[in-house]
């Protein structure tokens, strides 16, 4: 007789704090498993359910795990267990996983469920060895999963896993607490009073450090960088001078390990009393505790969850004995695997080095990122610091001008420029409303649009939406002659712009008009800003996320009204133009049934299809599951096949069976106030372009005009920030005709929205009827 051939079947727990994002990975587990041809499992209760078995220990099925990307906190729960602690407890543990057959655990979890995870792997053999011995397994049963394949996913509100950028759930926690300090921002204005906030974060500063760039506190105290011994009188006179300078409000955000120098904690009260009694201050105390946890995952973690979800069930069936277990991270825009055991010993170090009082080794154990931001921050915040000015003939005119449509970040963006410059000597100086306002309106009476701008004008602008200074869709083209004429009369010595792919034709065209301008001779550089973030150059723009988060929370809104209807589908419209990257990530976020791009485009058999595809869903669906169905369509997918078109076709076809109905949210997707993600890539992104621009200070127009990095792009691709030429991207890397990158890196997600919503391809079914074959 042959012998069976052993289906790999593969748990999913969740370890630890609940995190925001956490219910989309087991999603993406489970669904991911089922696609492979796998048997998924669902630990319930954390290592609680690993121990105890029975129940807790269950097949989960493609539909047990239907509107869960939506859900706050985690559905199979998390449950502390010092039973497995002991060696008699993870025995237990296998002797479930072998009865049960399964040979591959998917752990969500910090450091320390991992770090449990990776030693429960490597006593394996000896713990099932055991097993047979004492006869409380047989050798049969324990053959077909002699080996146990870990994969380690990052839960964590705190961000504190060193080797990944961003844990899940870092992002949501992000976005609590910038909504309560923007919320709390407008009575300390009010009042002109003094807040400390108290954010998460025992042995880690990130909560603490972003969201002070994000909101633009005036100090942060962080475990990894304490202040100086000095720490009191240095916060004062920032605050004094802020003051001073005629803000209003004061913000100070102390994370709940901060400490100073000597390890000493620094409390909120402590801090409380030093603003009230040096400096006359009324100052409140808000500890914003376990609001920061909760709540459902922000667009981005939903991203995150799902495709690193997606990647932990490829590791395990990639996974040999011999693979070290791998922890699944994220570095800049990409996904990547980590030896476990190296990000687990480079966290724990940090903790290690900060109670040796080694912060600057703390600092160089956490991402490259987070102390780029720590320098961003105080550079950006406390400008008035003689010693970081440049000698007055390095010092520049810098010019900031935003060029299409509005996006959130670009007024984070404007701030953290015009802050840098000031911190450097340089002089910021802002172009309102874009091009035509330069040629315009330059010389208007009594206020001309090119403006000197100052610190206390843009201190407010961290968390506000669109543009302060104004935008225009307007290129130089439209009176070249002019803009040159601008540009002496302005003594311009470097231009900054910010905005879309209307940016990026202005740049293009300064630069080709070199050769006739010689105004134009000066280093210029683009901050890629747009809903649709399809700038050549870059795989991710100021604004997107804003975006993203803004058609999430609607489409979120829309399939609970499709759910309660039970049988109704919603055709969503979305923006972003010729580029389908709006409705691709939102569709992965939302879990769309299919989302339709121009890069695709629609046609009849896909209809077909997809139609076919919903009849077979309905049909399924008797009463007890959430059956609300979701299609995304970008507007400009098809010239024929509109919006509504779509779903009077789905409406017809179903013949009473099921509902449909279409929906435009329209400029709801550019959003209103800009989303962490925005706020603190904008702040980084911003003063990386401004060091760029001053690193020609000194430089004759002709060196300037013969480099070919002077008129560029600054982009986020793969793991690296990157500045490109603009003259290569111009030639090889830009779809003009549709107004995109040639090479778009998210195309290849549809396969995972389709694979994870079931969709059938279209090689596997008529193409008349739609019917699989």
């Amino acid at each position: 007789m042959a012998e069976t051939t052993h289906r790999k079947r593969i748990a999913v727990m969740t370890s630890g704090g609940d995190a925001p994002g956490m219910n989309g990975a087991v999603r993406s587990v489970v669904r991911t498993a089922i696609a492979r041809g796998c048997q998924a499992y669902g630990v319930f209760e954390g290592y609680e359910g690993l121990v105890q078995g029975g129940e807790l220990i269950k097949e989960m099925h493609w539909e047990d795990v239907r509107g869960w990307l939506s859900e706050g906190g985690t559905l199979i729960g998390t449950a502390r267990c010092m039973a497995f602690y002991e060696r008699s407890g993870r025995l237990i543990a296998a002797k479930n996983l072998v009865k049960t057959g399964i040979d591959a655990l998917v752990i969500v979890g910090g450091d320390g469920s991992l770090t449990g995870a990776d030693k429960f792997r490597a006593e394996w053999p000896g713990l099932l060895k055991e097993l047979v011995e004492t006869k409380q397994l047989t050798a049969e049963e324990a053959k077909p999963v002699k080996h146990l394949n870990i994969v380690g996913l990052v839960g964590s509100i705190d961000n504190d896993m060193s080797s990944t950028d961003a844990t899940i759930g870092c992002y949501s926690s992000l976005g609590r607490i910038c909504e309560a300090v923007d919320n709390i921002d407008s009575t300390a204005l009010s009042h002109q009073r003094a807040f400390v906030i108290e954010v998460m974060g025992r042995h880690c500063g990130w909560l603490a450090l972003m969201a002070g760039v994000s909101t633009g506190a005036d100090f942060v105290f962080i475990p990894e960088k304490p202040p100086g011994e000095d720490w009191q009188e240095r916060m004062l006179t920032i605050i004094k001078k802020h003051r001073s300078l005629g803000k209003r409000k004061t913000i100070v955000i102390v994370a709940e390990g901060a400490h100073d120098m000597a390890l000493n904690k620094i409390t909120p009260s402590e801090v409380r009393d030093l603003l009230s009694n040096e400096l006359k201050l009324d100052t409140r105390i808000t500890t914003l505790g376990h609001v920061q946890r909760g709540g459902n995952a922000c667009a981005y973690d939903r991203m995150l969850s799902t495709l690193q979800g997606v990647e932990a069930v490829i590791a395990v069936l990639e996974a040999t004995p011999e693979t070290p277990t791998p922890v699944i991270a994220i570095i800049e825009n990409k996904i990547v695997r980590k030896p476990l055991v190296e990000a687990v010993e480079a966290t724990q170090a940090v903790a290690k080095a900060i109670e040796a009082k080694d912060f600057d080794h703390a600092m160089e154990l956490r991402d490259a990122e987070f102390a780029e931001y720590n320098r961003t921050y105080l550079m950006t915040t406390e400008t008035d610091q003689p010693k970081l000015h440049l000698p007055s003939n390095k010092c520049m005119r810098i010019a900031i001008i935003h060029v299409g449509a509005p996006a959130g970040g670009m007024n984070s963006a404007t701030r953290a420029a015009v802050a840098y410059c000031m911190t450097r000597g340089h002089k910021p100086i802002a172009i309102h409303n874009g091009f035509p306002g330069l040629c315009r309106h330059h010389a208007d009476k009594p206020i001309g649009s090119v403006r000197d701008i100052s610190w206390l004008d843009v201190e407010g602008w961290a968390n506000r939406g669109g543009s302060e200074i104004g935008t225009n869709r307007g290129l130089p083209s439209e009176d070249i002659e002019t803009t040159a004429k601008c540009f002496e009369l302005y003594k311009f010595d470097a231009i900054f712009a910010i905005g879309g792919f209307e940016a990026f034709t202005a740049l293009s065209e300064l630069r080709k008009a070199r050769e006739k301008y010689s105004a134009f001779c000066i280093p210029m550089i683009l901050l890629p800003a747009t809903i649709s973030n399809n700038v050549p150059g870059t795989e991710y723009s100021i604004g997107s996320d804003t975006c993203l988060n803004a058609l999430v929370q609607y489409c979120d809104a829309i399939r609970q009204s499709a759910s309660a209807s039970r049988r109704r589908v919603f055709v969503v419209e979305t923006q972003g133009g010729k580029s389908g990257y709006v409705a691709t990530l939102a569709g992965l976020c939302v879990g769309a049934l299919c989302v339709y791009t121009p890069e695709e485009g629609i046609n009849i058999h896909m209809m077909h299809r997809d139609i076919e595809y919903l009849r077979q869903e309905f049909a399924k669906d008797k009463g007890q599951n959430r059956a609300g169905k979701l299609i995304l369509r970008n507007e400009q997918a098809s010239s024929t096949y509109t919006t509504e078109m779509i779903a009077n076709m789905i409406r017809d076809e179903a013949k009473g069976r099921f509902e449909s109905r279409f929906v435009v949210p329209g400029h709801v997707q550019q959003g209103g106030t800009p989303s962490p993600m925005d706020r603190v890539r904008a702040v980084r992104l911003a003063v990386k372009c401004i060091q760029h621009l001053e690193s020609y200070a000194g430089m004759g127009r002709s060196g300037v005009a013969q480099d070919g990095s002077s008129a560029a792009v600054i982009g986020i691709k793969g793991v690296s920030v990157v500045i490109q030429g603009m003259e290569k991207l111009e030639t090889t890397e830009t779809d003009w005709k549709d107004r995109r990158p040639e090479n778009e890196f998210w195309v290849e997600l549809k396969e995972t929205i389709d694979m994870l919503s079931g969709r059938p391809k279209a090689g596997d079914c008529c193409g008349e009827c739609g019917k699989k074959r």
